[in-house]
């Protein structure tokens, strides 16, 4: 059922001659016109498109953030180049969680940011990438147990309390922190940007928490009476947020300024222990992969709004690109399977990847699956190696990197 959302808004600009503004500044840089000097000067502006101290690239820059929480040790892998750059130690690191440019290392003594140097700017009708420099940005104070989630504007940090804050990504990519701004309430979850706002689940103390929209700045935009039982996971794609709910999923989307939610139920019960708690997908899909138990993986196609049961081995990890690509699962017998995700029969599998132990459903830091457009990367940290798979060649291992350390925490950045 899809809800519709009252607003409190305010009156202004058009939406069209504002957004039509926004995608002008966006573009021209910081003298406007990128073809107008300034005044008084024969120099013109910035180029389109131009980013201070990086170098715009005519493909994706995409790189490895590596650690290995025992010793801290922190390397950075630039799939361009195939070299791995040592970065800060960084130890203690129960969670690496990224924003496609920045990644944050959750300890115990809050969240430490570091810059991955490469990213990508979409401006709708075409995109820019962007490489720079690997820097550290510092620190975020946080409980072991915070949410950390983010895009081109705002990071958001929800703790164990439930007590949120943001912080502004332009003194990030200056390298520093700036200043955190409270968000008022206590919410269940992560607080989650989204659409030039923060979507969050506020808990009122009713035992089902519901769906509420603030402002960048923490005001209330927007009011629903969506709710989501018990919830656990989220994801943002092109349709939306997923939120992960005990009966199944809740999808919150935005159209010219308004917001509704609408319920992806499971086909039938299930079992607590089979529920899609956390979700993984490529960055920019709508089709989102979770464990559904130790032997099986949940895919969530969010545009035909389905979910499918595909039984497999015991499950390691999971990922999916998404768009008709197979579903790529790491088993506890060490070889990364492919799956038709229509029919669930397996399509290919790897070589034995991993040695040792490897449990099924393991949460934490170990092997994970991660994919982009093209290729996936499997970590083995006890080989000390990242594998680059080929997921449309038949599962091909196209690249071996070997490593000084163990990768038992990946994210890829750049995208």
């Amino acid at each position: 059922m899809s809800l519709f959302v009252r607003r409190n808004v305010t009156a202004g600009a058009p939406a069209a001659l504002l957004t039509l503004a926004l995608l002008t500044a966006g573009c021209t840089g910081e003298g406007g016109n990128p073809s107008t000097p300034k005044a008084g000067s024969a120099t013109p502006t910035a180029p389109h498109g131009h980013v201070e101290g990086a170098r715009e690239a005519a493909e994706q820059q995409s790189r490895l953030l590596l650690n290995d929480p025992t010793t801290g040790d922190t390397r950075v892998l630039d799939l361009t180049t195939g070299k791995a750059h040592e970065a800060s130690p960084r130890a203690g690191a129960v969670e690496l969680t990224t924003d496609g440019r920045f990644g944050y290392f959750r300890t115990a003594d809050g969240i430490r940011v570091l810059d991955g140097g490469t990213w990508t700017v979409d401006h709708g009708d075409h995109v820019h990438y962007y490489r720079a420099g690997i820097r550290d940005v510092g620190r975020l104070p946080a409980d072991k147990g915070a949410h950390v989630r983010g895009d081109t504007a705002v990071t958001a940090v929800t703790g164990e309390d439930g007590r949120a804050v943001t912080y502004r990504r332009t003194a990030f990519e200056k390298h520093r922190v700036g200043p955190a701004r409270p968000l008022p309430g206590k919410h269940a979850g992560a607080v989650v940007p989204y659409a030039e706002h923060l979507l969050t689940l506020t808990d009122d103390g009713t035992g089902t928490p519901e769906v509420t929209v603030h402002t960048r700045d923490g005001a209330r935009a927007a009011s629903t009476d969506a709710t989501c039982e018990d919830p656990k996971g989220d994801a943002v794609t092109r349709r939306g947020v997923v939120l992960g709910c005990a009966d199944g999923a809740l999808l919150i989307s935005e159209d010219d300024g308004h917001f509704t939610a609408e319920r992806i139920p499971y086909a039938g019960d299930v079992p607590a222990d089979e529920r899609a708690v956390s979700f993984r997908h490529r960055a920019g899909s709508d089709t989102l992969t979770a464990h559904a138990g130790d032997r099986a993986v949940w895919v969530l196609d969010v545009t035909e709004r389905t979910w499918t049961r595909v039984e497999t081995g015991p499950v390691v990890a999971a990922n999916t690109a998404g768009e008709g690509s197979p579903l790529l699962v790491l088993e506890t017998d060490g070889a990364l399977h492919g799956y038709d995700v229509a029919t669930g029969e397996e399509t290919a599998r790897t070589e034995r990847l991993l040695t040792g132990e490897h449990r099924a459903g393991a949460g934490g830091d170990g092997p994970v699956v991660e994919n982009d457009r093209s290729r996936a990367y499997v970590n083995a940290p006890k080989d000390r190696r990242v594998y680059e798979i080929d997921y449309n060649d038949g599962l091909r291992v196209a690249r071996t990197f070997d490593l000084d350390m163990e990768p038992r925490l990946m994210v890829e950045t750049g995208r």
